[in-house]
């Protein structure tokens, strides 16, 4: 992976800030609970050490006589406590918690009266439970202490009152904490560190040898290997990015394929074409010259037979440019049906009727076979009429001399079917598909010199424009059926019997 790729890589920086941060707080709050936690416990130690340190000092030096401190004993063993022991600060009290004498600045002593209610659970409490109590010299802040009752006289004549977390001992856990602190943000600084480096190349290594693997079979694929895949990784960005270009892959695959066989189409299309203009053009042009260089010396009879055949040869072209130019059409699908309630039988009554002469002088009997009532049918009169007229003309065109050529018309729960059968050369089972392709035809040598191939190709795209299908039936030697069915209106009119 290159600088500019990881520069570049948003993703990639979100991640690793969002890592980062997480280390970050993960490491301040370790360092706050476990602070919190090393405090309590230090207090919680010192308690159990010092709290029966007002008890001696209440038991072995007698502070209070006739009611008020005796400075003169007490001062020098509360000093020499406090020296041996920092932590510790030493106050007298009345019986009411009002402070009556100690050993510390008094400008630092905030405080002239104690809380006696924690005095008193203090007194009562087990030594694993002992309350907080007030700090003198910092209001503000309750702290761990010791407490005992001085008798004189056997009653209570006022308190030891001895606070164990003094001023003396925060400055000295506030220096121990500094340095904890520091130690604590180092070590973890460090760990979180080499954590965060092993997680993020073992990490790196498994994406970026996933994704070398799919740029492997990427580069494959672009070096023309259509059937490369992305195997595995089914879940995850990778596995969307895997679907992804598999995807995109079988499109390209696809449309490679339909671009092949356009290209192939047009090849055909351009050899079928060119055939087919040539032949009745060198027909046209050889008679065009016979008339011209001998005009004068042909008989009528001969210039009209010659005028007739240029005449044929023309409309011959004129149709093969109008099967152009509708199939162009139906291709770029610019053509919409203008759909409208019909007769069906009186329409294909008329085609077959138009049909019967060219029938009759290839001696082909053609035949209309349809009920007397039929209904009407919601389809676009022309392209319908299309439809009949390209389907009798492949049906002639393949039909030999002295052979059958029916429509059927057959009403059904949805429609009127329709059945074009002729006893032509027929259509083997592997061409049955491709004659509905454009430049198609069933048999090449035989379709040579008999159109181009569109005919039944504009067929299947008008009736796919009526939402319909077209099927075949047939054998080599045995003719063909074509079969299709176009919705009805739900009327049903009289037509005449055009079966001849």
């Amino acid at each position: 992976m290159s600088v500019k790729t990881i520069r570049g890589n948003l993703l990639f920086w979100k991640i690793s800030g969002v890592f980062a941060s997480l280390l970050l707080v993960l490491a301040l709050v370790f360092v706050l609970i476990g602070s919190r936690f090393s405090k309590s416990y230090y207090m919680a130690a010192h308690q159990q050490l010092y709290g029966d340190i007002a008890g001696h000092l209440a038991s072995f030096t007698q502070p209070i006589k006739n009611g008020k401190p005796d400075t003169t004993v007490t001062h020098d063993i509360i000093h020499a406590t406090m020296v041996a022991n920092p932590s510790v600060e030493v106050y007298l009290l009345d019986t009411l918690g009002k402070i009556t004498d100690y050993v510390v600045p008094q400008a630092t002593v905030q405080m002239n009266k104690v809380d006696m209610a924690k005095v008193r659970e203090w007194l009562a409490a087990d030594s694993s439970k002992r309350p907080l109590g007030d700090n003198p010299k910092n209001p503000d802040e309750a702290s761990i202490f010791s407490v005992a009752p001085v008798f004189e006289n056997g009653k209570v004549a006022g308190y030891v009152y001895a606070v164990l977390a003094s001023e003396k001992q925060k400055e000295i856990l506030g220096s121990l904490n500094d340095d904890l602190y520091f130690r604590l943000a180092v070590y973890i600084f460090f760990a979180a560190l080499l954590g965060a480096f092993v997680v993020g190349v073992v990490t790196f290594f498994l994406i970026t040898d996933s994704i070398c693997s799919i740029a492997g079979v990427v580069k494959t694929f672009k070096d023309g290997d259509y059937s490369a895949r992305i195997r595995g990784y089914a879940k995850g960005n990778l596995g969307v990015l895997t679907s992804t270009f598999n995807d995109m892959a079988d499109v390209i695959v696809d449309n490679i394929e339909k671009i092949t066989a356009a290209d192939r189409f047009r090849q055909e299309l351009i050899a079928n074409v060119s055939h087919d203009l040539r032949t009745p053009l060198s027909i046209m042009q050889g008679y065009v010259e016979t008339l011209m260089i001998k005009g004068d010396s042909l008989s009528h009879a001969e210039t009209d037979r010659y005028l007739s055949i240029v005449h044929e040869g023309t409309k011959r072209l004129s149709g093969l440019v109008d099967q152009l130019f509708q199939y162009s059409k139906l291709e770029a699908n610019v053509v919409t049906p203008q759909k409208e309630l019909f007769p069906i039988g009186e329409l294909v009554s008329d085609i077959v009727s138009a049909y019967q002469l060219k029938a009759t002088e290839r001696s082909i009997r053609l035949t209309l076979e349809a009920p007397i009532v039929l209904p009407t049918v919601f389809a676009d009169i022309a392209l319908t009429e299309r439809v009949f007229q390209n389907l009798l003309d492949n049906a002639f065109k393949f039909t030999p001399d002295g052979g059958q050529i029916s429509v059927g018309l057959l009403e059904l729960g949805n429609g009127v079917r329709v059945r074009v059968t002729d006893t032509g050369v027929g259509i083997a089972k592997e061409y049955q598909e491709q004659i509905f392709e454009r430049y198609k035809q069933a048999d090449l040598h035989i379709a040579s010199s008999n159109g181009i191939g569109l005919g039944l190709a504009i067929v299947r795209k008008i009736l796919e424009l009526h939402h319909s299908s077209i099927e075949v039936l047939s054998e080599p030697g045995k003719g063909a059926v074509f079969e299709f069915v176009l919705q009805n209106g739900f009327h049903s009119v009289v037509i005449p019997n055009s079966s001849k």
